[in-house]
């Protein structure tokens, strides 16, 4: 029950973080939708800024595992993976309930927060640069690091054009823009 209980309290602060914002929903806000006691509340998190980070750690597990199941596949080229990130965050834009990256949203909230916080948003940051880097090095690009810079940029400046501009094919546009990087840095392999 326990284990449930802090579950309850995460899944049902993240769903009003990610609906209403971090810094608009306070504790008696999740405390009245969790159904649960203030106390059993600060049991789990003894501050909102461990309920953020909890709610960001979950977010990365869930987007990572989301952007790993949409990549996976043996028959696909490490080139194909790179290109099928972008066609996972497509998705991910698509969904009618799209509020923002978490993490772009978090940042902007909390520009000046605690370093708790802040490490919280780039560990998500530096996990998809890696991962996007991983899959550059297999694809034998030879400046992995650089292509996967430049690929997280164009999903980040996508997903703030979505949420700006509320086009629907600004992740269309940033996979345009990355088949020609790639296919770029193709041309100077390892």
């Amino acid at each position: 029950m326990t284990r449930n209980l802090r579950e309850h309290i995460l899944q049902t602060a993240s769903g009003l973080f990610y609906s209403q914002g971090i810094k608009a929903t306070g504790i008696d806000t999740i405390v009245k939708a969790s159904g649960v006691a203030k106390m059993s509340l600060y049991k789990y998190f003894p501050s909102k800024d461990d309920l953020v980070v909890a709610h960001l750690q979950r977010s990365k597990e869930v987007m990572l595992s989301f952007i790993n199941c949409g990549i996976a596949g043996e028959d696909k080229t490490a080139e194909q993976k790179l290109l099928a990130v972008f066609d996972v965050f497509a998705e991910i834009l698509a969904n009618p309930e799209f509020r923002g990256c978490p993490f772009i949203n978090a940042s902007a909230e909390f520009a000046d927060a605690p370093a708790p916080v802040r490490q919280a948003v780039a560990n998500f940051s530096e996990a998809l640069h890696k991962l996007l880097a991983d899959l550059a090095l297999q694809a034998g690009i030879a400046d992995a690091q650089q292509l996967a810079r430049q690929l997280s940029m164009l999903i980040t400046g996508a997903v703030v054009s979505k949420q700006i501009e509320k086009q629907p094919d600004t992740m269309r546009t940033a996979y345009i823009a990355a088949k020609i990087l790639i296919e770029q840095g193709a041309k100077t392999r390892i």
